[in-house]
């Protein structure tokens, strides 16, 4: 029996077994970096066609042919492999798991994967899943690591964390249930609205940096992080939609509010609108049920002059050289930021308080999204410059509709439960932003590292 407080730095001979099913992106980075660390008994395995690409790739690392071969030498086995055959994987290879080993899972949605885990696991395995709620792409250090203790105890409890201590990422102790709550909260709208923003310039055949309207402050947020999600596979944000109830009810509610805000806005209804954006502000942002705290919190972004330097384009310019006319705040043309109206419409709506989840389980996409929200609403000068902008500015009406149209399609598309309508409907707009991937996963990694850097310093300052 492993020892709960063994570390890297112990004897090969009483370091734990630690087998990898599925080499992804993110088994590709636990291996990284539980090797890295000192751990030097890791078995991994990936489909039976990748066996001889993966033995020329590592070295260090034992590579086997199947799951059953990991399953029956490894004391900590994790299975990272897509949602959508989590059931296949796991009654493939669960009942060849060795006596008295610990199994964990890094699927993004968890209901599926607890029930296919009680099915398939021999009773003499136990059970302390795991969840990286970040990309592969993305440092873990400080990013929250979801720990479930399903089936396990104390020591087992104890033994992952050590295993797992080298990624130095910051353990977060939930339930499988509260897992798939707070992914939904924090995840799936968020993907949604950034899908639809995809959708909607491929759909109007328009790079957003090119025409000069999406070049500056939160505008370069939102289109780094469109480019971003669309660089990844597709299956890493179709199983979370598809398979998490509470993603479908929340994806439902995000089209709803997109058009029923755009319903407004066409009829030129300032009152309603006002109305209903404001109600939505106080709930989220500060009274009327949100917590006090929240109107004094540090904002999350930084300011616009720093965003400005991962933007992938420049303002556009008028034919006498001037920039593009001033929006009532200055700068470009006011945009309605309906994404955003929309989406603090469907937290308020929903009685989702984001600032709470937050705390507990963000992802670095969920906090920029998040600090894009909170830039726009808790300016009064802000909001009412999207809000008239709204109302009586077209310059961005027609992307308007093309994103309601997009929110619309991608909320039917969940719907239907189709993986592979998914994954065409993914594909089909990656595939038209596909040359500037590249350019964009460098900015936006900065990006989020400069922002989670100013939140660093923001903490120790407190401190």
């Amino acid at each position: 029996m492993v020892k709960s407080n063994v570390t890297p730095e112990d004897p090969i001979d009483v370091q734990p077994a630690i087998g990898l099913i599925g080499m992804g992106g993110m088994g590709t980075m636990y291996a990284k970096y539980l090797s890295a660390a000192g751990w030097k008994k890791i078995y991994v395995c990936d489909l039976p066609s990748k066996y001889d690409a993966l033995k020329q790739q590592y070295q260090g690392i034992t590579v086997l042919r199947d799951g059953h071969g990991v399953s029956r030498i490894s004391d900590w086995i994790m299975y990272s492999v897509e949602a959508e055959f989590i059931d296949k994987v796991v009654a493939e290879y669960g009942p060849s798991t060795k006596v008295g080993a610990i199994v964990a899972g890094q699927t993004s949605v968890k209901t599926p994967e607890k029930y296919e885990f009680e099915k398939h696991l021999p009773e003499d395995v136990q059970i302390v899943s795991c969840h990286s709620l970040h990309g592969p792409t993305v440092s873990p250090l400080g990013q929250p690591l979801v720990l479930i203790k399903h089936r396990a105890s104390d020591d087992a409890l104890r033994l992952v964390e050590n295993i797992l201590r080298p990624l130095g990422s910051r353990f977060v102790y939930m339930s499988y249930e509260e897992h798939d709550i707070v992914t939904a909260n924090t995840q799936a709208v968020t993907h949604a609205a950034f899908l639809s923003m995809g959708t909607a310039w491929a759909s109007a055949s328009s790079y957003p940096w090119e025409h000069g309207y999406y070049v500056k402050g939160i505008e370069t947020v939102k289109v780094n992080i469109m480019l971003r999600i669309y660089s990844n596979k597709w299956h890493v944000y179709a199983g979370l939609a598809m398979l998490n109830p509470s993603a479908r009810i929340q994806i439902d509610q995000y089209a709803r509010s997109t058009t029923e805000i755009f319903k407004l806005m066409l009829a030129g209804d300032d009152v309603g609108l006002t109305k209903r954006i404001y109600e939505a502000r106080d709930k989220v942002f500060g009274g009327n049920g949100a917590e006090e705290g929240v109107k004094h919190r540090a904002p999350i972004l930084l300011s616009e002059d720093i965003l400005n330097r991962f933007s992938l384009g420049k303002p556009r310019e008028t034919s006498g050289g001037s920039a593009t006319p001033p929006s009532p705040t200055g700068g470009l043309p006011a945009n309605s930021h309906l994404s955003l109206l929309a989406m603090v419409d469907c937290w308020a709506h929903l009685d989702i308080q984001p600032f709470v989840h937050l705390d507990l389980a963000a992802t670095p996409i969920f906090r920029m999204w998040i600090g894009v929200a909170e830039y726009l609403f808790r300016s009064q000068n802000r909001l009412d410059a999207a809000i008239h902008a709204a109302l009586y500015d077209v310059s961005h009406r027609s992307d308007d509709l093309e994103f309601v149209v997009a929110a619309r399609g991608w909320s039917q598309c969940i719907s239907f439960g189709s993986f592979e309508l998914y994954r065409e409907r993914f594909e089909q707009t990656a595939r038209f932003f596909q040359s500037r991937f590249e350019d964009a996963t460098k900015l936006g990694s900065a990006m989020i590292q400069a922002i989670m850097d100013s939140s660093s310093d923001e903490n120790a300052q407190k401190a």
